[in-house]
């Protein structure tokens, strides 16, 4: 309640502003703002053969290669800034692992890293995929697609953890979600 109340009382202060970030001081907390995009799309897609669609990829801010699952900034397109999040998880799950989903549902939004960043992701369950292109990501992207069977994902990620890849935890919350309930399909 005394941050709440230190909000109300604080103007915000933009300490820098690029070209895809804000840093903005508010009281005494700094935090980054999204300058385009609208939140970020994570999908979770199971194939027909029950396995996991994962992605890998070295990541800068945190010096090591990463597994995530696939994921994209939403109505960051140049001319799409008005972007679904549907658009957008169809769109990033094509471009990083060449799948198509017939079907996708939300299931649930929330803060990606709430003491960092006003970020909001969403995660999808991607159901019926098919295959519809090579994937890897686009031009500036160098990523590894991970075909990982359902039963066998938490000790291929413990194994990848050992080897010093970075695993996101996003993933676990993912598995959650399609290992929860029986698939739909």
């Amino acid at each position: 309640m005394a941050a709440e109340k230190e909000m109300n009382q604080t103007s915000l202060t933009i300490l820098h502003a690029g070209e895809f970030l804000k840093l903005i001081k508010a009281g005494h907390w700094e935090y980054v703002d999204r300058v385009n995009g609208t939140g970020a799309a994570i999908i979770i897609g199971v194939t027909t053969e029950q396995k996991v669609l994962l992605v890998e990829q070295y990541r800068i801010p945190v010096h090591a290669r990463t597994i995530e699952l696939p994921a994209g900034i939403i109505g960051d397109e140049p001319g799409d800034k008005h972007e679904s999040s549907v658009a957008a998880a169809r769109r990033e799950l094509l471009e990083e692992t060449g799948y198509a989903a017939g079907r996708i549902e939300a299931v649930t939004t929330g803060p990606s890293c709430s003491g960092i960043t006003s970020e909001r992701v969403t995660l999808f369950c991607a159901f019926d995929l098919y295959r519809a292109g090579k994937g890897g990501g686009v031009a500036q992207e160098d990523i590894m697609v991970h075909e990982i069977p359902l039963v066998e994902i938490v000790p291929w990620l413990e194994a990848k953890a050992k080897t010093g890849v970075l695993i996101d935890p996003k993933i676990y919350a993912g598995l959650f979600f399609i290992t929860r309930a029986p698939l739909k399909s």
